[in-house]
C-alpha cells in the first residue's frame, strides 16, 4: 500500500504546477507588509532578472544585510512565504532606518527563479545599473509609493 502512494507522491513533486498570485497569498506571513500588487511583482522579477545578467543584485539575509550595513543603496525584495519569520524579520527594519525602499512578493521560490537560482531566495537587493536603468525606476517609483506599515 505505501508502495502505491510513493510514485504518485514523486509524481507531484516534479509537476509541481505553478500557483496563482491569488493563490500564492494564502501562504503569506503576518509581516508581509508593503505586498507587491500582481502587477509590480512581475515588474519586479523582470527587473532581478535583468539585474542577475549584469551580476546586480545580492542575494539571502546574510549579504543583504551585510550590503545595507555598508550602505549599498537598491530595492530590497521579501519574500513574503518565508518561514520562520525570525530568520529575516530585521530587513525592514533595517531598510527603514537607512531610507532603502522595500516590498515582499508572495514567493520565495519565484523570486529565486527571477535571480536565475534554482534554490528559493526569501531576500534580494536589486542595484541600480544603466542597462536596465528605466525598469529600475519604475520598480523603484511603485515600490516607494507603496504605504509602510505602522
Amino acid at each position: 500500500m505505501a508502495r502505491e502512494k510513493q510514485p504518485e507522491a514523486v509524481a507531484d513533486a516534479e509537476g509541481t504546477p505553478e500557483r496563482s498570485y491569488r493563490e500564492q497569498l494564502d501562504y503569506l506571513n503576518p509581516i508581509a507588509q508593503p505586498l507587491a500588487s500582481r502587477k509590480l511583482t512581475r515588474k519586479l522579477y523582470k527587473c532581478i532578472r535583468k539585474a542577475a545578467k549584469h551580476k546586480q543584485i545580492r542575494r539571502g539575509v546574510k549579504e543583504v544585510q551585510k550590503f545595507i550595513n555598508k550602505g549599498e543603496k537598491g530595492i530590497t525584495v521579501l519574500a513574503g512565504d518565508t518561514l520562520p519569520i525570525d530568520v529575516y524579520c530585521h530587513i525592514p527594519i533595517m531598510c527603514e532606518d537607512r531610507s532603502i525602499p522595500y516590498a515582499y512578493v508572495p514567493s520565495k521560490s519565484d523570486l529565486g527563479a527571477a535571480a536565475g537560482s534554482k534554490r528559493p531566495t526569501c531576500v534580494i537587493m536589486i542595484k541600480p545599473h544603466e542597462e536596465y536603468q528605466e525598469t529600475y525606476d519604475e520598480c523603484l517609483e511603485e515600490v516607494e509609493a507603496l504605504p509602510l506599515p505602522l
